[in-house]
């Protein structure tokens, strides 16, 4: 069967393929199976001074997003507490997508200066500002052996 199945031109075109190679990788990527609309979607840029990071965070207050910076990782979780109910007088509602709870993210983003970390949120986005600190700072210290 092996050698029929070799000699047929189109056999990686075959549905029992196409399937395995679809889900070979499902556990290597992290969006596939997850509902993508309770991500925190994020860019991250990087220059010779900084990094800036933009999340996206509509509706979310100031004071329910929590940011922190330790051991190189920054992390960013937000809560949103909204749950309005929409349903008409007899409790029917037609689709509700609308989300809440709890979502939080973390990066990996070495050599920070902690101290002129800054952030604001603006128009549904938080923007956060992680200066890279000085050549001289991230060099390592030198132990001397007595």
């Amino acid at each position: 069967m092996a050698n029929d199945l070799m000699r047929r031109n189109d056999w990686l075109n075959d549905p029992f393929f196409n399937d395995l190679g679809r889900h070979i990788f499902d556990s290597f990527t992290p969006t596939r199976g997850v509902d993508n609309s309770r991500l925190l979607k994020t860019d991250i840029q990087e220059n010779d001074e900084s990094y800036v990071v933009k999340v996206d965070v509509p509706g979310i207050e100031k004071q329910n997003i929590n940011l922190s910076y330790d051991h190189d990782v920054l992390s960013i979780a937000v809560k949103h507490e909204e749950q309005a109910d929409h349903s008409d007088k007899e409790g029917n509602m037609l689709m509700s997508e609308r989300s809440y709870g709890r979502m939080s993210r973390s990066y990996r983003l070495p050599s920070v200066d902690e101290g002129k970390i800054s952030a604001k949120v603006s128009d549904g986005v938080l923007t956060i500002d992680l200066p890279k600190m000085a050549a001289e700072q991230q060099e390592g210290h030198q132990i001397t052996i007595d």
